[in-house]
């Protein structure tokens, strides 16, 4: 029963172009399955804050407006819902939206009113819903207006692994940073003479201290990332960041967790060993995780004028295309100057890749398969 609800919703969601179309209630059924999915995801984590909830989002639950907010977001999921089943042949949609609606309800009865404990949880639950709703906000509509691929569906081939990546990054978010911050506070037990140097970084302009841990991460990044392609036992877990075929928000979520793990407590390191000001690395990681998308999304801004300035989307396409030229170039994250300097740059003028992905397509589809493929032989 659960595997035909499953293929059935698969099958919907992949729907042909002609199924998806304004009108045939596609879009209210995933705009209400999104929010059906979502507003389950925080009640599960008020419920169980103990094992669903990061307690970094004590705030939130806290806050006079996240039960007003989760109850407009129940009212339009069921008003989307009954839109898909009115206009819809296949109702599966409407049908999950509702029943995560309902069951979102019957968790709240007890829980919306009452004080939310302190979590300590492992898994983010609420994170992951909360990072996917704000991520995709802003980047679906960008690549629906300015899509450099129009064909490409927003559940194109690969989707589900992808979107799994994301959830199991987004789950593990609070491991991973304790994981990824051991490299920085073991140095910083080691270099506790460097309090005038951190002092006198920290009393800076904010301003200054943000290009300043742009510049010092993107040469740790750009070193770093020509590392996992030229070793070879690095890109074996490198590759799985290549393996993907299409090029979306959600692709750049494509990533081995030792990869995710190395790649964090290396770049971040500078940051920390300085002393800059908590406030500048704040703003350093937001924007590094909102650009970060943006350059593997399917968009097809082409400023020429930036180009030597900053990376584009366009500069890190190239990164990942299959062409042979594409092999091992465009290695910076923030300013392509890096490249020139090191001889890795390619940006033909005006021209985006053909297809990405690695040559040969080696890498396994799946995500489980993924993950043990760096230890295999």
């Amino acid at each position: 029963m659960i595997k035909r609800i499953r293929l059935a919703l698969r099958a919907d969601l992949e729907s042909s172009a002609s199924e998806r179309r304004f009108g045939t209630g596609w879009l209210s059924g995933v705009g209400a399955l999104i929010l059906g999915l979502a507003v389950l995801s925080f009640m599960l984590g008020k419920t169980f804050p103990n094992l669903l909830s990061l307690d970094l989002l004590h705030v939130v639950y806290q806050s006079v407006w996240f039960t007003p907010i989760l109850q407009a977001m129940m009212l339009l999921g069921f008003i989307l819902a009954c839109l898909n089943m009115m206009l819809r042949q296949r109702k599966i949609l409407g049908w999950c939206a509702l029943i995560a609606i309902f069951t979102s309800s019957i968790l709240g009865e007890s829980q919306l009113n009452q004080p939310t404990a302190t979590a300590h949880a492992l898994l983010g639950l609420d994170w992951f819903a909360l990072n996917l709703l704000m991520t995709g906000m802003l980047f679906i509509p960008l690549e629906k207006l300015f899509g450099r691929l129009r064909e490409q569906a927003l559940f194109r081939p690969e989707w589900r692994d992808d979107l799994l990546y994301f959830l199991i990054s987004s789950l593990l978010v609070q491991s991973l940073s304790y994981l990824s911050l051991m490299p920085s506070y073991t140095l910083l037990a080691h270099t506790q003479d460097w309090h005038s140097l951190r002092q006198l970084v920290a009393s800076q302009p904010l301003w200054l201290q943000f290009i300043e841990i742009m510049l010092l991460t993107d040469f740790v990044q750009y070193w770093f990332h020509r590392a996992f392609h030229q070793i070879p036992a690095l890109w074996r877990f490198h590759a799985i960041h290549h393996s993907a075929q299409h090029m979306d928000w959600l692709a750049g979520s494509r990533m081995h967790l030792i990869e995710v793990i190395a790649l964090r407590g290396l770049t971040i390191i500078p940051m920390y060993l300085l002393g800059f000001a908590e406030t500048a690395m704040h703003a350093y990681i937001l924007l590094v995780y909102l650009y970060a998308t943006f350059v593997h999304a399917n968009v097809r801004f082409n400023v020429e004028v930036l180009k030597p300035l900053i990376v584009t989307p366009r500069f890190h396409h190239w990164h990942h295309g299959i062409e042979k030229e594409a092999i091992d170039v465009n290695f910076a994250i923030h300013f392509p100057w890096l490249d020139k300097l090191f001889g890795t740059y390619y940006m033909p003028p005006h021209q985006w890749p053909s297809g990405y992905g690695i040559g040969g397509h080696p890498v396994p589809q799946g995500y489980w398969r993924q993950l043990f493929y760096p230890f295999g032989k």
